[in-house]
């Protein structure tokens, strides 16, 4: 089956806004919350997660008539895998500061659901250039709701912007711009509120930008984001339930009865 021919300006663009895998298709909801109380881990896991994106996608797609349907979740999973395990190791020889701020969250990118769920929707269908698009498309989205997110709470949270920014720069040399390392208002200019780099904070902000978002995609006449139901799920496209015009929560009922 040929893959079908696809405008690679707007596999770039959708990812940005109307696609965005956050703010839109809400997914990678769990490291958006536990990452963005700085912009600088924010800018680490966002740029991290695009290096996987993008190289999976490409590897991927151009297996994809190699690897057999049955196995090509798991298969999909070793990709990622071996990317993440690379990203990983340089994150944590590069920029040791990054690896020790992302914890637990660096290796857990191989679990993501933007990326199996961009393997799966539009690498194993397309060809090699348009999924490396689409994977530098999805990432670019994802990195801008991650650092407009850690813009918002860091700066009312803690009272600083772009705070440890040596942090990354050090990848250019010692003492890069004069030494910056952020935004530090003087006392008494800015009162931090420190829920909002807590929970709570992290909540009512993702769910301020989503609303933006919505209202955006409310005006260009697109489809509202979903917290919940099957439409939303990155399997979507390819799951036998909802080709059957059922969801999941229907076929449990059917089953329950």
């Amino acid at each position: 089956m040929a893959d079908k021919k696809v405008s690679l300006g707007k596999e770039f663009t959708k990812g940005l806004i109307k696609e965005n895998p956050v703010l839109r298709l809400v997914l990678g909801t769990c490291p958006t919350l536990a990452i963005s109380t700085s912009v600088v881990n924010a800018l680490g896991m966002g740029i991290s997660a695009m290096i996987v994106l993008v190289c999976s996608n490409i590897v991927i797609s151009a297996l994809r008539k190699v690897i057999p349907s049955k196995v090509r979740i798991p298969a999909y999973i070793v990709i990622i895998a071996s990317f993440v395990t690379i990203v990983q190791m340089l994150v944590k020889a590069f920029v040791p500061a990054v690896d020790s701020a992302l914890a637990v969250f660096l290796p857990l990118i191989v679990v993501n659901c933007i990326i199996l769920g961009r393997a799966e929707a539009f690498a194993g269908k397309n060809s090699v250039i348009a999924s490396a698009v689409d994977g530098l498309g999805m990432g670019v989205g994802f990195t801008m709701a991650l650092c407009c997110m850690a813009s918002v709470r860091e700066i009312i949270g803690a009272g600083t912007f772009l705070s440890g920014a040596q942090n990354l720069l050090v990848l250019f040399g010692d003492n890069v711009l004069g030494g910056f390392d952020g935004f530090t208002p003087q006392d008494g200019v800015i009162t931090p509120m420190t829920i909002f780099i807590l929970a709570p904070g992290g909540f009512f902000t993702f769910g301020i930008l989503m609303a933006c978002a919505n209202r955006i995609a409310e005006k260009k006449g697109k489809p509202k984001a979903e917290l919940g139901g099957c439409k939303g799920c990155p399997m979507a496209a390819n799951c036998s339930v909802l080709a059957q015009g059922k969801s999941c929560e229907e076929k449990k009922e059917g089953e329950n009865a």
